[in-house]
Order: structure tokens, then C-alpha cells, then sequence
């Protein structure tokens, strides 16, 4: 196969050859390009996982990267040397990366269901039935899955149970213990930064108040021998979106605010230069008045505008805005905000105590927590969570360290997945863990079975009875144990019982809190199902020549 950055191969089997493929070739190449993909991606479901090595073909060899994600394996791989076969590994990867990008984990469970599914509907067919009616009959009972691991879900909202979410991904303990913590302290929304360290461990820090990553445009006050940091009390905010290039345009602003007696005041611009920064400077009396000029968060527009619709409601501040038709002229007492205490570096600043309206405040959340609801691009959630996570005050950083940079990496990654699911928990709820969630669906799908008379509805139903059990005994056999056994050993246990593959033993599901985040495993088995479904009824293949090659426009 061939991976990202790698150079495209010459004469490959079935490249730059117009030709047409037709059954059964089309299912056996389908199949055979599902199975190498998903054997890549296979490992890295469960406690135990493997991580996958990546070399790139190049000149210069390098460090392998090492990988345990089944998202970002997939998006390395971008060609198999087959033409026929790298149809059905394109087909799998498609979903693998939406996955990846709409929920960020499960891409694992999702693979092993879909390559389960296909290659049992792929006999099915082989065997005289109708593909049609099989994808039909298949997503008519994914509702009736999705429903039952409706039922089972529930919510959480202890530490612990925050820690075992946390380590059903990243399976290490110490962090997981760490992000419970966390996340006990800065809640669903708040903003959570994990960086690198130095140091072989963990560590976090947190955040009293509310910061944005954006620093001092004039730094007057901060002797940076000393403290990098300047820190006002009960001061007064000002806003506006004009780039200020001419110190005249801030005489009204430092008048307005001199004449109305206050202390300090912190004026915010889209930008300003070294002019008018000296005017800010020369503004600076010792004991009567302090001036800091900042600018505003995020270079992106939309981004910037967001944060002054957040800053304002904050602080109670009317900014001036250059779409509105206001000027620098027109400022008045009226527009100045308030905050109990401000502090600001050349990187970040914050705020503790903003003297916003609050009903206006918890309405401005209320309306953004709508528009996260239903906002559908991962961009957008992004954006809209980092806005709720400052509006709300909680925040913190994870330091995460490591023997070595390889070792880091990789924490610092599971820690970001870690984080990403536990949020998701906290929103939506969770569900059994180590795929014992999909194994109680098999009984609903068992009553329906015994009322079915149609042969394509019950092979349907006999395929995904077979298939729920696939995560599970994969993560057995990722292990190292025999996944016919265990599941003969969880037969004879009691009721919520299952078998904890880091101790080797059957335990009680409750006590142990083997739990999987809900979002995750819906949406999981949504994809695979219906992205099977719908490759069961691909019966022809066509390759062509890329379409410069004979004049057809892109």
C-alpha cells in the first residue's frame, strides 16, 4: 500500500488502465481491500492495543511513526497497489475519517463492525440472495440497535466515573485519575489546554477566572525582568474593531476616561501601532491614572468578532464597531465595561469577577449552548465549546511528560482523545463498556428474529447477531486471550458481568466501571451499519484515466 507523503508508484496493478469489473471479481477486490485496511486498524481497539509503524517512503529514512489511532492510520493510507482492491480500502477509510472527525474515537469498533458485516453479507449473497433486499432489511433494524443502546444509557457525574471514562481510552490510570479531577473542577464546557512537558509525569495547573489567548500590545507597566505581568484592580474596559494608526483617535477615549475619574482603563483595538501605543504610554500617571492597550483575540474575523461579542457581555462593555458607523468620537462613559481584576502577559490575558448584567450573561449562554446543540461541523462545536468553556470561568492545563519525545507524543494525543470523550460523557452519557453495550442489543434482535418470516430479514438479523459480538472478542484477542473462551467463561457468570481483560478475571461490570462513552458507540455502529449496507449492493467497478489525461475538465 502506499501511505501519505509517499511517492506515487509507477505501473501499479490495474492503474492508468480504463477497464470496467464486474461480479464476482468486484466483491472479492471490495472485500480484500477492506481486510487490509481493517487489519491495520484492527490493533488498536481495546485496553491492550498495539500501535501501528508508518514508515514513509523516501530517500532519507526515518523514525517510524508510531500510531494507535484508527482515524489517523486511516488518513495515512492513501493507496493500495491494486486499483480494484484499493476501491473497497477507499470505501472503509471514507468512514473511518468521518468518524474520526465528527466524534474523534471509536474508529476501531466502527472498522471491525463494518468488515464483519460486509464479508457475512458477502456470503449471504454469494449464496443465491439479494443484496437489495439484504441493505434494505439492514437499515430498517438499525433504529431498533440505536434504540436499545438508548435504553442502556446513563448519565455520570461523580470523579470516579469521569476517571473511568477517561481510561477506557487513554488505558493509563495516572492520567485518568488526573482528568477526573480536572474535569470535576472545570466541568463539560470548560477549556482544558494539554501541552508537552519536560518531565517524565503528569502535572496541571489551573486557571482561577476567565483568559483568551492574546497579549499586551503596549507592555509600559510590566517590568519584564520582574514579573512578565501586570495585574489592575477594579478597572474599567474599552472595545472597539478599528486598526488605530493615528494617536488623535484616542484622545476622546483617554479624555472620556480621565474626565469620568477612573483609575485604569484597558483598551482593546483590532490593532495599533507604535503611534498611537505612545500616546497610551504618555497617558500613564503614577497614582491617579493606568492605561493598557491590548488586541483583540484571533486574527480570523469571524473568530475576533466573537470575542468581543463575549468580551462586551462579560464586562458590560458597548464596543464601538466600524460596521455599526460608530467613531472614536462618539465614546462616552456609557461604553466603558468593568471587571474586579485584570491581569495580562504578553501571550494571554484574563479576567476574574467581569461586571456584566448576569442575566444578560446567562442568556448569552443559553443561546450559544442552543447553537451547539444543533450545529452539525466539528469546526463550529470547536469554536462554540471554547467560547462557553471562557464564558463560564472553568479552566486548566494538563502537562504531559514522557521518557521520550515518541512517548510524549502519544500520551499527549490519548490525552486529548481522553479529554475529547469525557466531555462527550458528560453531554450524552455512557454505556457498558469493552463492547458488552452491543452484546445487549443481540436479545432485542433475537425476539425479532423469532417473529421474522422473510429469508433476507433473517439473514439481516443473523449477520448483525453475529457482528455485535465482533468489538468484544476483538478486544479479548488484542489481549492475548482466546475470545471463544472468555465469552464461554461470561456465559456461565452472572448477570452484568464482564471480563476485565487488564486483570484477567470476570468482575462485576458496576463495581469495575468499564464504561464507553455513548456518543462513541452510537455513532459507531450507525456508520458501520449503514456504510455496509450500502457496499453489499456495489456490483460493478469502473476505472478511468484521471481526467486531464483525456480532456476532461476537473
Amino acid at each position: 500500500m502506499r501511505i501519505m507523503q509517499g511517492q506515487k508508484g509507477e505501473g501499479l496493478k490495474g492503474k492508468g488502465t480504463p477497464r470496467v469489473i464486474f461480479q464476482p471479481e468486484t466483491s472479492h477486490a471490495l472485500r480484500d481491500g477492506i481486510s487490509m485496511l481493517a487489519g491495520a486498524i484492527r490493533p488498536t481497539l481495546g485496553p491492550s492495543s498495539g500501535t501501528v509503524a508508518i514508515n514513509y517512503i523516501t530517500k532519507e529514512k526515518g523514525r517510524p511513526e508510531l500510531l494507535d489511532s484508527g482515524g489517523v492510520i486511516a488518513r495515512r493510507i492513501i493507496e493500495l497497489e491494486d486499483a480494484s482492491e484499493d476501491m473497497g480500502a477507499m470505501l472503509l477509510r471514507s468512514m473511518v475519517c468521518r468518524q474520526h472527525d465528527e466524534i474523534g474515537d471509536g474508529t476501531a469498533t466502527a472498522t471491525v463492525l463494518f468488515e464483519a458485516i460486509y464479508k457475512a453479507g458477502l456470503r449471504y449473497v454469494a449464496a443465491g440472495g439479494n443484496g437489495q433486499r439484504l441493505r434494505h432489511h439492514l437499515e430498517q433494524l438499525l433504529p431498533l440497535v440505536l434504540a436499545e443502546l438508548e435504553r442502556q444509557t446513563y448519565a455520570i457525574d461523580s470523579i470516579e466515573d469521569y476517571a473511568r471514562i477517561a481510561e477506557s481510552l487513554s488505558h493509563d490510570p495516572p492520567m485518568a485519575e488526573m482528568m477526573g479531577e480536572i474535569f470535576d473542577v472545570i466541568g463539560e464546557y470548560g477549556q482544558l489546554d494539554i501541552r508537552k512537558d519536560n518531565s517524565r509525569g503528569l502535572r496541571r495547573d489551573y486557571v482561577e477566572g476567565i483568559y483568551f489567548n492574546s497579549g499586551l500590545l503596549s507592555r509600559v507597566l510590566v517590568n519584564e525582568q520582574v514579573v512578565k505581568r501586570i495585574e489592575l484592580l477594579d478597572t474599567n474596559i474599552f472595545i472597539c474593531d478599528f486598526s488605530l494608526e493615528d494617536p488623535r483617535e484616542l484622545f476622546p477615549v483617554i479624555e472620556c476616561a480621565v474626565d469620568a475619574k477612573l483609575k485604569s482603563l484597558v483598551i482593546f483595538a483590532r490593532n495599533m501601532n507604535e503611534a498611537a501605543l505612545s500616546l497610551v504610554h504618555a497617558a500613564n500617571r503614577p497614582d491617579r491614572f493606568q492605561a493598557l492597550a491590548l488586541k483583540i483575540p484571533d486574527p480570523n474575523p469571524d473568530l475576533r468578532n466573537a470575542a468581543i461579542e463575549d468580551l462586551a457581555v462579560l464586562t458590560g462593555t458597548t464596543p464601538l464597531l466600524k460596521v455599526m458607523g460608530h467613531t472614536m468620537e462618539s465614546v462616552t462613559p456609557a461604553h466603558f465595561g468593568r471587571t474586579r481584576r485584570f491581569w495580562a502577559t504578553s501571550h494571554q490575558f484574563g479576567l476574574n469577577g467581569p461586571r456584566g448584567n448576569p442575566r444578560a450573561m446567562r442568556q448569552h449562554i443559553m443561546r450559544l449552548e442552543e447553537q451547539f446543540r444543533v450545529e452539525e461541523d466539528k469546526d463550529q462545536r470547536d469554536q462554540l465549546e471554547a467560547r462557553i468553556g471562557k464564558l463560564l470561568g472553568g479552566s486548566a492545563t494538563l502537562f504531559v511528560g514522557g521518557s521520550t519525545e515518541p512517548e510524549i507524543e502519544i500520551r499527549k494525543n490519548l490525552a486529548e482523545r481522553a479529554a475529547a470523550s469525557v466531555r462527550m460523557a458528560l453531554r450524552e452519557g455512557v454505556l457498558p463498556g469493552c463492547g458488552l453495550a452491543l452484546l445487549n442489543v443481540r436479545p432485542v434482535l433475537e425476539e425479532r428474529l423469532a417473529t421474522a418470516t422473510e429469508a433476507d430479514e433473517r439473514a439481516a438479523i443473523g449477520i448483525l447477531l453475529d457482528a455485535l459480538q465482533t468489538p468484544t472478542r476483538t478486544i479479548y484477542e488484542n489481549a492475548g486471550y482466546d475470545a471463544s473462551e472468555v465469552m464461554a467463561k461470561l456465559s456461565f457468570a452472572p448477570p452484568g458481568s464482564a471480563f476485565d481483560v487488564l486483570g484477567g478475571k470476570v468482575v462485576d461490570l458496576q463495581d469495575a466501571g468499564i464504561l464507553d462513552c455513548a456518543t462513541v458507540v452510537k455513532r459507531s455502529t450507525r456508520n458501520a451499519i449503514a456504510t455496509a449496507a450500502l457496499a453489499l449492493t456495489i456490483d460493478v467497478l469502473v476505472h478511468l484515466r484521471e481526467p486531464e489525461m483525456i480532456g476532461v475538465p476537473t
